[in-house]
């Protein structure tokens, strides 16, 4: 009829019937498999990040108020403090017990249930503590001006911006019972400590009128053998913490202050003297 004939289809090769019938006979795991597999991959992550990268906590005591209340739910990443990197001045960190400085209710932990999903890190961990660093290695706190702040290697600290509303007679008392006259802790606001050993930290709670920090664990004038220690070592540090996460109606970001920002980086000498007049905790 003069119409162009119709090119006939090419036959399927053998190589792509192969590959369909393969496709229709591949079976989907049932779903109890696959739930369990989800399961396990999710668990997996969960230990991953726990171990390396965001841990979550709670906030055991007033001691951190009025930034962080007890039973607050924060969020600590890790990943600063790898890598030669370490705690610095100002940040918030969570740390294990250096020795009895939490009492037995609190060195427990979650329990139950609670205990084994902060084990994956599905439930904020409990026997730690939460501080804010206020010396580093080599550093000299000395408590307290004219206006009652903490200097650290000379440089006054203003802690106004986060500081509970009763620090006491100056921002950094210590008690009665550890001063003597003439020594580093002359009075309760009159204590020089430092240089800070290598490795270890100097911290404070901010609220420091209710605060067992590392002013709670000095040794009195006649307490010899001294048999405790206010540092903090820098591997017991878990991480920085970064967040507040609960309640949802406080959430909010955690940085470091710039109030520490323009402290140097070591002693002026002058200050390194009078440490070694007084003989200040903490100097070799």
């Amino acid at each position: 009829d003069g119409s162009p004939e119709r090119p006939e289809a090419a036959p399927a090769s053998e190589g792509s019937g192969s590959r369909r019938s393969h496709a229709a006979t591949r079976k989907h795991l049932p779903v109890w498999q696959e739930s369990i597999l989800l399961l396990a991959v999710a668990l997996g992550l969960a230990i991953v990040i726990k171990a390396f990268f965001v841990q979550a906590f709670y906030i055991p005591s007033e001691s951190m108020e009025p930034g962080l209340v007890e039973n607050d739910r924060i969020l600590v990443q890790k990943v600063s403090y790898w890598f030669g990197g370490s705690p610095q001045r100002g940040d918030v960190v969570v740390f294990e017990d250096p020795g009895e400085w939490l009492g037995p209710a609190d060195s427990a932990g979650p329990t139950g249930l609670a205990s084994l999903l902060s084990k994956v890190g599905l439930y904020p961990t409990g026997g730690h503590l939460v501080k804010r660093v206020i010396g580093t290695e080599g550093d000299i706190v000395v408590c307290c001006d004219e206006q009652g702040r903490l200097s650290v290697n000379g440089k006054a600290i203003d802690e106004s911006d986060y500081l509970g509303p009763d620090p006491g007679s100056c921002t950094a008392p210590v008690e009665d019972w550890v001063t003597e006259r003439g020594s580093a802790l002359a009075r309760p606001c009159s204590w020089t400590i430092g240089p800070i050993p290598v490795g270890k930290l100097l911290v404070l709670g901010d609220n420091r009128g209710h605060s067992a920090d590392s002013r709670a664990h000095l040794c009195s004038a006649d307490e010899d053998p001294c048999t405790q220690s206010p540092w903090v070592d820098t591997d017991l540090v878990v991480g920085k913490v970064f967040t507040l996460i609960w309640p949802r109606d406080r959430w909010r970001w955690i940085s470091r202050p710039e109030a520490f920002a323009d402290v140097p980086d070591a002693p002026p000498a002058d200050l390194v003297e009078k440490a070694e007049k007084v003989d200040a905790l903490g100097r070799s």
